[in-house]
């Protein structure tokens, strides 16, 4: 039995979004930007995806841009948000537990000259709401926080935290990593406070390389590529055309009877977790219930480094990561793991478990039984 649980990493591409993509690869191979009907054809259709993706979150197709990834979605909204508000200010703000999209180009600008205040995070990676409040300043541009954490799926208040921003200074721009919240919560960035917003295609089963940046309409943000003009002249270059209506429909598939799946997610989560806890010297970082993404678990078994057991498991047929797989696949401490207090000894003894909408009770169950076999034989030859 093959028993995919790395979802957090990349999803299986959807069959609709699929037939997409082959259509618009083979078929209707238009250029955007030609003025023939071809062109006019893919145009239309770019247009047709960003109205989808807009209706899930209650927003304006002129405020989808559409990226390459989470990567690009993020760093476009920092640098572009930083650059363009520096005579403002230079103060940024942000976690300590963000992904290596977010913390690489804040330490980049740091190295520019502008100001990083890092939020601490308590023992299930939650941000303290007043130590939002007191890092704020009359010179803070800019708020990076990520709405759950792609390690241990805390959810974050950015609600809240959005109105303590905007309290402070109406004109500091607020950005969310929305990458591992997108398609597993509803989310309404102009009602939440949100300028800014990042999402990645192939975490909600449409192809990798696909994304887009939620840019609230007036909010000031800068180009990072110049070209052609293309996307209002926000993003030059052709467009990936079947990769954007891929991702059109496979956003638009997300958000269809969504509450019984984000249901479904949570139950098999706590099978997961129930089963998993079962297991001698098993722990779960991370917030239990509420406040926790329907869709990770993060599990410390002491003893077993988490490489070891990932391979461990992967023989068996059962596919995790070793903590996360978005960095790279050479082993890293955890900012996150550290960040949350977790004991020396099991920052490398840390794997991620993460669902999505189509994974069932029987592949949790086997999960767990090979999970139930292998963590003690391991725990024990290790212990030699």
């Amino acid at each position: 039995m093959q028993v995919y649980l790395d979802n957090a990493a990349t999803t299986r591409c959807s069959d609709r979004a699929k037939e997409l993509l082959l259509r618009y690869m083979t078929e209707e191979y238009g250029n955007p930007s030609s003025l023939h009907r071809m062109g006019k054809e893919a145009e239309d259709a770019v247009r047709e995806a960003a109205k989808k993706i807009a209706k899930t979150i209650k927003a304006e197709e002129k405020e989808i841009l559409f990226t390459s990834g989470g990567t690009e979605s993020n760093n476009l909204a920092l640098f572009g948000g930083a650059f363009a508000n520096m005579r403002a200010g230079k103060h940024i703000i942000t976690t300590s537990i963000e992904h290596a999209s977010v913390s690489a180009p804040v330490e980049f600008l740091a190295k520019q000259g502008f100001l990083v205040t890092y939020l601490s995070v308590d023992t299930c990676g939650r941000i303290s709401i007043e130590e939002l409040k007191k890092a704020l300043r009359p010179d803070t541009i800019l708020v990076s926080i990520m709405m759950v954490n792609n390690e241990i799926g805390t959810l974050q208040p950015v609600e809240e935290a959005a109105a303590v921003i905007k309290a402070n200074n109406p004109d500091t721009l607020f950005h969310v990593d929305a990458i591992q919240a997108y398609g597993k919560y509803r989310i309404y960035p102009r009602r939440m406070g949100i300028d800014l917003m990042s999402v990645s295609g192939h975490k909600v089963h449409a192809p990798k390389g696909t994304g887009f940046l939620y840019i609230r309409d007036k909010a000031k943000i800068k180009p990072v590529l110049y070209g052609g003009g293309q996307q209002r002249g926000m993003r030059s270059g052709t467009e990936n055309v079947p990769g954007i209506v891929a991702l059109g429909e496979a956003a638009a598939e997300s958000y269809e009877d969504f509450e019984s799946k984000a249901a479904h997610m949570r139950a098999q989560r706590e099978r997961l977790i129930e089963g998993i806890t079962a297991v001698p010297g098993a722990s779960v970082n991370g917030a239990r219930q509420d406040g926790a993404a329907p869709h990770i678990v993060s599990v410390s078994i002491e003893g077993v480094r988490a490489e070891v057991m990932l391979h461990a498991l992967e023989e068996k047929g059962v596919f995790v990561s070793a903590g996360s797989a978005c960095s790279s696949n050479k082993p890293a401490v955890s900012r996150t793991l550290k960040s949350i207090g977790l004991r020396p000894e099991l920052l490398d003894a840390t794997v991620r478990f993460s669902l999505c909408a189509h994974t069932t009770c029987e592949e949790i169950d086997y999960a767990v039984e090979v999970l139930r076999e292998t963590a003690p034989r391991l725990q024990k030859y290790t212990s030699k």
